[in-house]
Formats: C-alpha cells, structure tokens, sequence
C-alpha cells in the first residue's frame, strides 16, 4: 500500500496515500487496534455538522476568510452526507474525550478542503486542521455536542416514528379484541375477568408513555457543552462563537438547541447522557414486559394457555416438525435486553467524570446511538410481524373465564368473603366451575347469578366497586 509521510509533534509517521486523515488518525489507529468497530456513523456526521456551522459562525465573526470558509463547509458537508465514512476509522475504544475522533474530523474536513481548493490530500494549507477546522472549538466540548445532536436526530427520525407505528398497531388490536372476554392474573395465577381489548390497550398506553420518554430523552439533551472549549472556561473562543453556532445547528435539525448555561458542569460531567440513557432503559423495559406477555399469552398453542395465536413466521424447530415459535417477541426481548446493558454501561460511563473532564465519552455516544437505533428497527418489526397478524382464540379465552375460581369474586359482595371461598374450594375439590357450586351452595336464584356473573359489567370499572387483592 502507497503511504505518504506526515509530521506531528511527536514526529514523523506514515500514512495511507489514498487516506484524507492524517498523522493524527494514523497515531490513533495504530494505538487502539481494539474491537476493530469505529464508531457510529450519525455521530461522525453530527462532527461534520459541527465543523460546518462552526466554519459559518467563523466566518460570520471575521475570524476566516470567505475562501476557506467556504471549502470547509463543503468539506464538511460531504461528511454530513456520508460521504467520508471510509475516513473515520478511529475505534470506539479510544481516548476517553474523543480527541481522536475529533482531530480524524479535522484533519479530513482540512485535507478535502485544501483538495477542493486544488491542493492534495494531506495538505495543511491553506486550510489547517487546528487553526482552521477546529477554531473556537475543543475536542472537550465538540465531542459531546457532537453525542446530543446525534442520539437528538436518531430519536427524531427514527425512534419517535417506529414507537408511534407500534402505538397505534396496539390499539388497533385493542379496539378489535375489545369484545373478547378472558381471565385477568395477578402473580401469575387467576384473577377476575378482563377483556382482551382493555388488556391490549394498557400495551398501546405503555407505548404511548415510552413516546414520551423518547421525547423527554430530547429536552435532557438539548443544552449543548459547545463553547467551554477545554474546562469551560471558553478558552481561545471567541464569546459570541457557541451561540452563533447552536442557533445555526439549531435551524437545521428543526429542534430547539440552546447554550449549556454552565460550561464547568457541561465539560465535567455527562449527567444528562445518563438521564437520557436512562429514558431508553425504561422504553425497553416497557417494551420487553409487552413482548414477554405475548410469549405466554400465545403459549401452546394446545398446552399452555394460547389466548393468542402468535402469526407464524418460520419453523420454530429442527427436530419438532410443524412447532412455531414466538421469534420476534424474543427478538424485541433481546434487544432490550442489550438496550438495558448498553444504560448500564452509560451510567458508569458517567461515573468516569473526573475534576474538568469525562473521559468515557465514546463509549457514552456509541451505546445510547445504538440503543435508539436498535428500539427503533425492532419495535417496528414487533408491530409488522407479530402485532399486525396477532388473532385471538375467542373460545379458549372465555372457556378459561368460566373454569376460573376467582369467578367466585363477584359472590363476595353478595353471600360474603367465606362463603364465596367455600364455594370456591369445593369447585377446585369437584372439578366443577364457580357458577355450578354457587347454583349449589349460595341460595341465589338463576336470575341473580346471572346478573353477577354478567362477565362485561365485571369488564367495567366501577360498576361493581373498585378494590385491590
């Protein structure tokens, strides 16, 4: 491979010929041959984002000239669009402030700048990487700016739409299913009576309160740390520079950005990457606990409780001709699975804030971009391929209705707590139902068992009083 030699401070070293980044990137590559996994691409495109309106607010405060003003938001842009992800090969496992990544920012940013300016890759004239691309900035406070306007973008555009898309498939499903009477449990045994439909829609609910999470997940990050520069004490920024650059990132995400009011918070800790991670923790939480209840709601399908008939996708087995299994619950299960483990990881990321400095940062950006991102693609598959088909099995779940013994709940009221529970015991001894034993032992007519076991007024809240266990 052709290489070219570029210079540093620590000296001099071999680069790719080909490569837009320079010695600083090659430094990196070489010290951190860790998991081989560079990081996210929206987070390298929220730098270019960065670089560009930076290289605008510059301008705009008579700091650059027009000419390489211009040739770094070009520059920038084509790492906005993607367009240089092949340049950005620093692993996730770096340093801890994302220097690395940022001076990979710069250096690209500056190498395609002098090159659209007729120079050659590598070039540091006339635009320069530090004095240039990076001024009135610092890896300190660009890294984690560049951390909240991506998980910000990655919410908006792709989680807020997919937990919307599977809010409204539930309650769809939940209005469909609203006439299917079926057994409630409580600590995994049988409790009164619900409808399917009511059930259905506490999942669309859970949804609905995780759309809010998403978007309380924006506003925990909406202040940016972009202008503290190294401690944030805005060291060789010029004072007009981050909200100039804000508004400017502002206008062009469409989501209101504002200036961190304290740059010595905003530089030391990542307090609000922690909150907003654990936002997304409590999505999946929610996300897992629907998933699970289809999973045993559509057990079976003729030995276990299949209320749901569960839509097949594939064979569920390799030795058991014809068995179906509930895969993309598990799938939506596993994912937040890992979105649980990738929040832990951010909190202790959090913890490694240490004086002026956080210096877990890539780790920070790249599991809460993955966790969006993974919610996002898999609670939309939840709703296409599993909520969207998903049918009731009406018999089996009013047959169940009727074998319950907490069907004798509605007696209590009437013949009191121990009778009913008499009666409950010796329809468990008999085999028999509830409704037969009360015909038996409560001294009711038919007519009044009727009216007690009317199974959509017991549906109804406060038709028969509200109560706990």
């Amino acid at each position: 491979m052709a290489t070219r030699i570029e210079k540093d401070s620590m000296g001099p070293l071999e680069v790719p010929a080909d490569a837009y980044y320079g010695v600083q990137t090659q430094r990196a590559v070489t010290n951190f041959p860790i998991s081989g996994w560079p990081l996210p691409p929206r987070l390298i495109h929220a730098m270019g984002r960065i670089k560009r309106a930076a290289a605008k607010t510059n301008l705009d405060l008579g700091l650059i000239d027009k000419k390489i003003s211009d040739a770094i938001v070009q520059a920038a842009t084509e790492v906005v669009d993607g367009k240089l992800d092949a340049q950005f090969p620093v692993d996730i496992f770096q340093t801890g402030s994302g220097t690395s990544t940022n001076m990979n920012a710069n250096e690209v940013i500056s190498s395609r700048a002098n090159e659209i300016l007729g120079g050659k890759r590598g070039d540091k004239s006339p635009v320069h990487p530090n004095d240039h691309v990076n001024l009135c900035q610092s890896s300190n406070d660009v890294f984690p700016t560049a951390i909240h306007i991506s998980v910000i973008e990655a919410i908006r555009e792709e989680l807020m739409p997919s937990l919307e898309h599977l809010q409204k498939t539930l309650a769809k499903k939940a209005q469909e299913f609203d006439g299917v009477m079926k057994i409630g449990r409580t600590h995994l045994q049988d409790a009164t009576p619900i409808r399917l439909g009511q059930e259905f829609s506490g999942y669309a609910t859970q949804v609905k309160y995780a759309q809010d999470r998403a978007e309380m997940t924006m506003w925990a990050l909406d202040a940016l740390p972009l202008g503290g520069t190294a401690v944030g004490t805005g060291l060789n920024a010029h004072p007009e520079f981050a909200q100039r650059t804000i508004e400017k990132l502002s206008k062009e995400l469409g989501v209101p950005l504002v200036e961190e009011e304290n740059h010595f918070e905003a530089a030391a800790a990542r307090d609000a990457c922690v909150e907003a991670s654990g936002q997304l923790k409590t999505i999946a939480v929610s996300l897992a606990k629907i998933a699970n209840d289809f999973r045993l709601l559509g057990s079976g399908p003729r030995c276990g409780i299949g209320e749901l008939k569960i839509p097949p996708v594939q064979p569920g087995s390799s030795i058991m001709p014809g068995k179906v299994n509930p895969v993309i619950a598990e799938s939506l299960i596993q994912v937040c699975l890992w979105v649980i483990g990738a929040d832990l990881a951010v909190t202790l990321g959090g913890l490694q804030s240490f004086f002026e400095l956080n210096v877990a940062m890539p780790l920070i950006g790249t599991n809460m971009l993955e966790s969006v991102h993974l919610l996002a693609t898999a609670s939309r598959n939840f709703a296409d391929a599993c909520v969207k088909g998903i049918e009731a099995d009406k018999e089996r779940c009013e047959s169940l209705v009727e074998q319950s013994l907490a069907m004798c709940t509605p007696l209590a009221p009437v013949i009191g707590y121990d009778k009913a529970a008499e009666i409950a015991k010796k329809a468990y001894k008999e085999g028999k139902t509830v409704r037969e034993v009360a015909r038996e032992m409560s001294g009711l007519s038919e007519q009044q068992l009727s009216e007690i076991f009317n199974l959509h007024a017991l549906t109804e809240p406060g038709i028969r009083g509200k109560g706990g266990e």
